[in-house]
């Protein structure tokens, strides 16, 4: 019988047949979803003999649910994910410079999934730009709400932007030109420290060595600047006993037994992903800069197509596809569903079932090497046989066996 996941004391209570929402997203969304869902299903299934299964329950977001209901971001959308703790979506489009606002970001902000939670970790025989894909396994911890994606902006020549402007000329002593867009960028100190604070405690939970705050701070003093601050100071005031500052070493405190936390500024840590990302397992950043680094990093290891993440709060969290939604291959049953599959990987990992989880990763990974991919995957792979976005769901399962 299917039940609702709930949170109790804080802690997440998965049934056996848990009620999971899901978004099948836009443009190549219906095809991607539709092989993802096959992938996640068998793997329950061989993992526990049909004693755990997913019951899956459709949602609305974005195209059609506009479509179907005349509203972008439907509040029983919401309602249900609230309800039921847990989802996972496709991607969804979003006009650039007009039209309706992001939903990724509108899911983001209603929800309170502040962080977006991303790892990067080569699979072999994956085709990468890089000599050594091997070497990035990173995870990315990106504030989600706060920084450029609050969405506080004024269209140029509009009312409300020539009353922010001459405030700030007037009152503050800046120089804004006319016809001029205007954003205000905001980080909290409690939005720097929640986003620090989750990275550390996966930190200490899966053994990881190294935390770095990405930051500009050196330019943006204020925001960005007091980032890196109150994310070490957080680390000083909760886990004084487990974690080590870099200028801590430097001045001879011993790093072994404990986690080592230093910070990097943000055009910097671009080369330092490319000429040693071994050093770097845990990174903290906000918004902007995350949402640049994971996908630089994606880069490296095969693309955005391979690459999973999560938005997560205290009280829900939606795992999701990274890249976008490529209408021009929308119904042509091709592109890679990798992304969508790991981020599922991610989820089962969430909900406790790792043996699914690890089952569904070792048969993408076999699959990859037996050259059998999609076309993005399959222009970089010598010999490789290019498959549909079923074919390569049907391998993965049979893969499984």
């Amino acid at each position: 019988m299917a039940e609702k996941i709930t949170i109790q004391k804080g802690k997440l209570v998965v049934p056996d047949c848990p009620v999971i929402p899901f978004i099948e997203g836009d443009g190549t969304g219906p095809d991607i979803w539709a092989a993802s869902q096959k992938v996640l299903d068998a793997g329950v299934a061989k993992a526990y003999g049909g004693k755990r299964r997913i019951e899956w329950l459709e949602i609305l977001a974005a195209e059609k649910a506009h479509r179907f209901t005349g509203e972008w971001l439907p509040q029983k959308t919401l309602a249900a994910i609230r309800e039921h703790v847990v989802a996972i979506k496709g991607p969804l489009g979003t006009p650039i410079g007009g039209g309706f606002r992001s939903i990724n970001v509108s899911l983001r902000q209603e929800l309170d999934l502040y962080a977006c939670i991303r790892p990067v970790k080569w699979v072999p025989g994956t085709p990468s730009p890089v000599v050594h894909p091997q070497r990035v396994n990173a995870v990315i911890f990106r504030e989600n709400i706060e920084d450029n994606y609050s969405g506080i902006e004024w269209a140029a020549g509009t009312e409300q932007v020539e009353q922010v402007r001459g405030f700030l000329n007037g009152e503050m002593g800046c120089h804004l030109p006319e016809e001029s867009g205007i954003g205000i960028k905001f980080i909290s100190r409690a939005g720097s420290e929640r986003i620090m604070r989750r990275a550390l405690q996966y930190a200490v939970e899966q053994g990881r060595k190294t935390v770095t705050i990405v930051h500009k701070g050196n330019i943006m003093k204020y925001t960005e600047g007091a980032f890196k601050t109150w994310c070490y100071e957080l680390a000083k005031k909760e886990f004084a006993a487990l974690t080590v500052t870099e200028e801590e070493v430097w001045q001879g405190a011993s790093v072994e037994g404990k986690i080592l936390i230093n910070d990097r500024i943000a055009d910097n840590m671009f080369q330092q992903i490319l000429l040693r990302p071994q050093e770097y397992e845990v990174l903290v950043c906000p918004n902007l800069n995350g949402d640049y680094l994971s996908d630089a990093m994606a880069a490296q290891v095969g693309g955005l197509g391979m690459a999973p993440g999560a938005n997560v709060g205290d009280a829900a969290a939606i795992f999701e596809a990274t890249h976008g939604n490529a209408p021009k291959y929308a119904g042509m049953d091709k592109m890679n569903p990798g992304s969508v599959i790991l981020s599922g990987v991610m989820m089962l990992d969430y909900l406790g079932w790792s043996e699914a989880a690890r089952l569904i990763e070792s048969a993408l990974g076999k699959t990859i090497l037996q050259k059998t991919v999609t076309y993005d995957l399959a222009r970089g792979i010598d010999g490789a046989t290019e498959l549909k976005t079923s074919e390569f769901g049907a391998a993965i399962i049979a893969n499984m066996g």
